[in-house]
């Protein structure tokens, strides 16, 4: 075996990671999950007691495959679990999505940024990715706060120097205000529209 084929299992493993999240989220969409709250709350019921296990699975596969705003999971989260163990589960989904992403684009390179994403999101983000240290900065900025896109932000990492053990560390410690941030702030919002509409 050569030294390059450990390298090609892991390309696979990534394309066919990326893969089964596409055709996840291609199937929530079509089961209506993404639009409507009442449909996922009755298809996380359903699961019983594994049914945050699922919830936790629909988040990672929304940082992978970006089809809904990630803020609308958070809400999901909060209105079906309450807001601490809403955040519990978001939080657990969005990290694991986070790594998935990150370790995707590490195997597949930029062509896939290509591929997913417009390129003037490319060329806006492409300037801080030339020094690993500047990098790694801007980037716990960006996701500490809650309103860059992380979800680019996470396979853009996979494609510079940032190490594995440094990216963890920032997804770890930086992604709970921001998520707190979109749970509070948009269950805030939701309950204010329920009122309107009452």
């Amino acid at each position: 075996m050569t030294k390059s084929m450990p390298m090609k299992w892991m390309q696979a493993a990534s394309v066919l990671g990326l893969a089964a999240c596409v055709a996840l989220g291609i199937w929530f969409w079509q089961q209506g999950l993404l639009s409507s709250q009442q449909a996922l709350r009755s298809f996380v019921d359903g699961f019983g007691p594994a049914g945050p296990a699922v919830f936790v699975v629909f988040q990672a596969v929304q940082v992978v495959v970006p089809i809904l705003p990630g803020g609308l999971g958070c809400l999901a989260g909060v209105v079906l679990f309450g807001p601490w163990m809403g955040f519990v589960y978001n939080y657990a989904g969005i990290c694991i999505g986070s790594l998935m992403a990150f370790a995707i684009a590490r195997s597949c390179g930029r062509p896939l940024l290509y591929r997913m994403f417009p390129q003037t999101l490319i060329d806006k983000y492409d300037r801080w990715t030339g020094e690993k240290n500047r990098f790694a900065r801007w980037f716990a900025f960006l996701i500490f706060i809650p309103v860059a896109p992380d979800d680019y932000l996470c396979f853009l990492a996979g494609t510079t120097e940032i190490s594995w053990k440094l990216y963890t560390a920032i997804i770890l410690l930086c992604k709970p205000f921001s998520i707190a941030l979109y749970s509070l702030g948009l269950t805030l919002l939701f309950q204010q529209l329920l009122g309107l509409w009452r």
